[in-house]
């Protein structure tokens, strides 16, 4: 019996690991300020606060070094007691009170286990078409060691300094994009880091842990839905971060705000609604959308007979409808901004905050990927049935590599004129129109105490 539970979870670890290596794309969302700044901008707590003073990280720490291990030490309390698979912090990586500045930076990173190789530098990104107010511009390679960095090709960046002001609209629109920046990649033993090997999260447990986005894949995806069979013999699955994330970020951000740190506030603030936001889209909270349990369970079986057909061109199809929504909802947003198209159904949707509930704890997974996850089946037809065929029905075509995934609005339209571009405006606003009461709970839970 142990054997055959064994043969099983490994077959869906197979599954894992083809369903997000191939796409290079781990974001959910491409370029977060494009669907955060609209719901901000509705937002009174962030649009109309006072601008604040830009604080280095290094001065945040050194300020408050004694206050964070108490707040840390909170943190993994809070950790252990809600999170089923959470991985407890290994002993010695405890912050503490050093008084050595030098290294501060690395100790905090240790003690909330992220990349020490994070920047952290002072920039704002900004939304086509914006004011950058005449800061000079900054290369994305300045802020992050990331050598794919195709997705920012095209976007904006300036260059803070320390003791300017700058408005809490921006600090937060720009944080919403930073742990794509590398924050969470490399964290697993067996992804070649040396801080891999000392956090205590065991082997990474999916993705392709070769390749350079796919160990964040865990901290960005909450897969909380799934069979109950694929929950018995893939365990796995349930090993995400994201929930932790959320709640750290969130008590970083209160704490900065209760001492007196402004800017580390909103910053935290924005970082934390990245995590909010990929819950957001069905194919980072559900395993092969459009897949049923029984056809999962079907090509499973062949595939242990030597028929591994079937679940390659699965896992492939899944993977570029994946990337094809996301490119969609990158380039259509752009066009939209650089339009100034106010009235864009997506940026009308995204301004609407009809209700802002208390935050919960459990609301990352029983109510944001819970919707999401809802929505898979829809999304998966919505991409098969409007996108460009070769792109959507054809297993032997890679779309998260192809140069084709820049034209997918002219090709759309080519294909059957504005019809599916419509079709998949209507499922992006659909998806993204529960955001603004996310947005509104998450951000007045850090500043209304």
């Amino acid at each position: 019996m142990r054997s055959y539970f064994d043969r099983n979870s490994t077959i869906v670890l197979l599954l894992l690991v083809f369903t997000i290596a191939p796409s290079p794309s781990l974001w959910a969302w491409t370029e977060h300020p494009l669907v955060i700044h609209e719901t901000l901008v509705a937002l009174p707590d962030v649009r109309d606060a006072q601008p604040v003073k830009v604080e280095g990280l290094d001065s945040f720490l050194t300020a408050e070094e004694k206050g964070l291990v108490g707040l840390l030490e909170s943190e993994e309390t809070w950790a252990r007691a809600n999170l089923m698979w959470y991985r407890p912090l290994p002993e010695g990586l405890e912050f503490r009170v050093t008084g050595n500045a030098e290294d501060i930076r690395l100790r905090f990173c240790h003690a909330v286990r992220i990349n020490p190789q994070t920047r952290f530098g002072l920039y704002l990104q900004f939304v086509p078409g914006a004011d950058t107010g005449g800061r000079p511009g900054i290369t994305p390679d300045r802020l992050t060691f990331l050598k794919d960095l195709s997705e920012w090709k095209s976007t904006t960046f300036a260059e803070l300094k320390a003791g300017e002001t700058v408005s809490p609209l921006d600090i937060v629109t720009t944080a919403s994009d930073e742990p794509d920046f590398g924050l969470d990649i490399g964290l697993y033993e067996d992804n070649g880091t040396d801080f891999g090997r000392i956090y205590g999260f065991g082997m990474q447990p999916f993705g392709n842990p070769n390749l350079e986005y796919s160990s964040q894949g865990p901290f960005h995806m909450g897969y909380y839905h799934e069979a109950w069979i694929i929950n018995t013999f893939g365990g796995f699955v349930k090993k995400t971060y994201p929930e932790h994330r959320i709640h750290l970020y969130k008590s970083l951000s209160e704490y900065a705000f209760r001492t007196g740190h402004d800017y580390w506030g909103w910053r935290f603030m924005g970082i934390g609604l990245h995590y909010v936001m990929d819950l957001t889209l069905p194919y980072h909270t559900t395993l092969l959308p459009g897949v049923s349990t029984i056809r999962m369970l079907w090509i499973n079986i062949l595939d242990m007979i030597g028929i591994s057909g079937p679940m390659a061109e699965a896992i492939q199809l899944v993977s570029n409808r994946h990337t094809a929504i996301e490119k969609f909802q990158q380039m259509a947003m752009q066009e939209a901004y650089r339009a100034k198209n106010h009235d864009y159904t997506v940026f009308v949707a995204l301004r609407s905050v009809e209700a802002c509930p208390e935050w919960d704890d459990r609301t990352p997974r029983y109510e944001i990927s819970a919707k999401s996850n809802a929505l898979s089946g829809k999304a998966d037809k919505v991409m098969e049935e409007t996108m460009p065929q070769r792109w959507v029905s054809d297993p032997s075509f890679e779309l998260g590599t192809s140069p084709e995934q820049d034209d997918i609005l002219a090709m759309m339209k080519q294909k059957d004129g504005n019809e599916g571009i419509d079709i998949n405006t209507d499922l992006l606003r659909e998806m993204l129109e529960p955001l603004p009461g996310y947005t509104c709970s998450y951000v007045r839970s850090i500043l209304v105490k």
